[in-house]
């Protein structure tokens, strides 16, 4: 659906966490599927499926694994992102209607460390790569990718969707090139043949990573679709968000599989420069390192400006006005954020990819009852609308962050991971289902807590059901 023209809009975006008018509001449905299909088509995307057969999965069933996880992590994320058109306010703002103004600093706060986390990623592999592309060693690369992440976040909104199709289209020819070539290089069906046995615990984790890939989306997505206009069919705008994410993750880490199972331990440590290798050598190898790091520069411009948006709202909760977070603090907050990142990334190259592996289950762990509390919220007990009343007027909603906490606290027993393994993972032949635990759990006693005290919860400010 397109909304009205935007023509003569300048590209620098004047508006922060604030409510986007509907004289504003524009851009094409489609636009959402081109931003996350490029979102997905990268570098880091090929290293979460090399995690399944790292981790000790079989090419054929690691495959299967990650699309199950796409499915069911890409419905998730995407029921958030339709909100964005509805709401016209970042996501995380949002959340206020479920934990209050000053309780929703604690998953905003999480957020923030997701972002850094992620960027911190990001310039990993983008410094391997802008390494090899110029000569220069990976810290530098990941120097000369932090500025131009940098800039795209000061740009904001409309420069993010820009760089999106372009990415998106650079993302496609790239893959594309590398299946091919790695058809021509290895003979896959004696690879395949020789990888089909099922091992439940390592299916379980490859569910587990492409769905947490999949919900650590969920914090910032409708930040990118806020500003369509609001009559735009939500599940028009669903299924935009979930294909382009789903397919271009499936498609990464699907190479991702089987490059690692290729590789080996020569693919450990040495992610980009043996991924490239695989395709080609001087000027194409050239120009797929350049592929790589332009598709990490879309995700980590996401991840900046989705970590601006945060710390807007943790500002705004302690008296800050939307209108004093202009262009120059939106360009100081990403500044200071992608500092952290860098230097995250320069202490963590080495060790890459055990950290990111515990880094992305320690976002499912904390992200899936912020997720169910949310979504059960705005769409089963509010219908799908939020008024203004619900983002104001309580500093905490005890029922939100109840199910919340509770939340974290069912996972503990199901969770596996280098810091820590719960007796249940054991009894469960090493499966790691916590998700699942954590959001069926929180999303059922969020709803049983809203229901039964309905009464009294209406009575609190903005505490009831909106009237539209």
């Amino acid at each position: 659906m397109k909304a009205k023209t935007s023509v003569g809009a300048p590209l620098i975006e004047r508006r922060s966490i604030d409510f986007i008018p509907e004289g504003e509001r524009h851009g094409l449905v489609f636009s959402q599927f081109t931003l996350w299909l490029a979102a997905n088509l990268q570098i880091t995307a090929v290293v979460t499926g090399a995690l399944a057969v790292v981790l000790g999965g079989d090419v054929v069933w690691s495959i299967v694994g990650l699309l199950l996880g796409q499915v069911a992590g890409g419905a998730v994320m995407a029921l958030h992102g339709a909100q964005g058109p509805r709401l016209g306010l970042p996501q995380m703002l949002a959340c206020r209607a479920q934990f209050g103004v000053k309780g929703a600093v604690l998953p905003l706060v999480l957020a923030c460390v997701m972002y850094l986390g992620f960027n911190a990623t990001g310039m990993v592999l983008s410094g391997q790569a802008l390494g090899q592309l110029f000569k220069i060693s990976d810290a530098a690369g990941s120097l000369l990718f932090a500025l131009a992440v940098l800039l795209a976040a000061a740009l904001g909104y409309r420069a993010i969707h820009r760089l999106g199709r372009v990415a998106s289209l650079l993302g496609l020819l790239a893959f594309c090139y590398l299946f091919m070539r790695l058809l021509e290089r290895v003979d896959l069906l004696p690879l395949l043949a020789a990888h089909t046995r099922f091992e439940p615990a390592a299916f379980t984790v490859a569910i587990s990573l492409s769905a947490s890939w999949q919900i650590a989306f969920a914090p910032y997505v409708s930040d990118y679709s806020r500003y369509l206009p609001s009559t735009t069919p939500p599940a028009r705008v669903a299924l935009a968000i979930g294909l382009g994410s789903g397919l271009g993750a499936q498609i990464a880490m699907s190479l991702g599989v089987l490059v690692a199972a290729i590789g080996g331990a020569a693919f450990r440590g040495h992610e980009v420069a043996y991924f490239v290798g695989l395709g080609a050598e001087g000027a194409i190898a050239a120009a797929l390192f350049f592929c790589v790091a332009f598709g990490k520069v879309t995700i980590s411009t996401l991840n900046a400006y989705g970590g601006f948006m945060c710390a807007g709202s943790i500002a705004s909760a302690f008296g800050a006005r939307p209108e004093t977070l202009g262009p120059r603090r939106r360009w100081l907050i990403v500044a200071a954020m992608a500092l952290v990142s860098l230097s995250v990334a320069v202490w963590a190259q080495h060790g890459f990819l055990p950290l990111f592996k515990s880094f992305l289950l320690l976002l499912l762990a904390l992200f899936t009852p912020w997720s169910a509390v949310n979504l059960v919220d705005f769409y089963l007990l509010r219908g799908g609308k939020l008024d203004a009343a619900a983002l104001e007027g309580a500093d905490y909603r005890l029922p939100g962050l109840l199910a919340y906490l509770v939340g974290v606290l069912l996972q503990l027993p199901f969770i596996d991971s280098a810091l820590f393994s719960g007796p249940m993972v054991r009894a469960l032949g090493g499966a790691d289902v916590s998700w699942l635990v954590g959001w069926l759990g929180t999303a059922s006693l969020y709803w049983l807590m809203m229901r039964r005290g309905a009464a009294a919860w209406a009575a609190a400010p903005g505490g009831g059901r909106s009237a539209g």
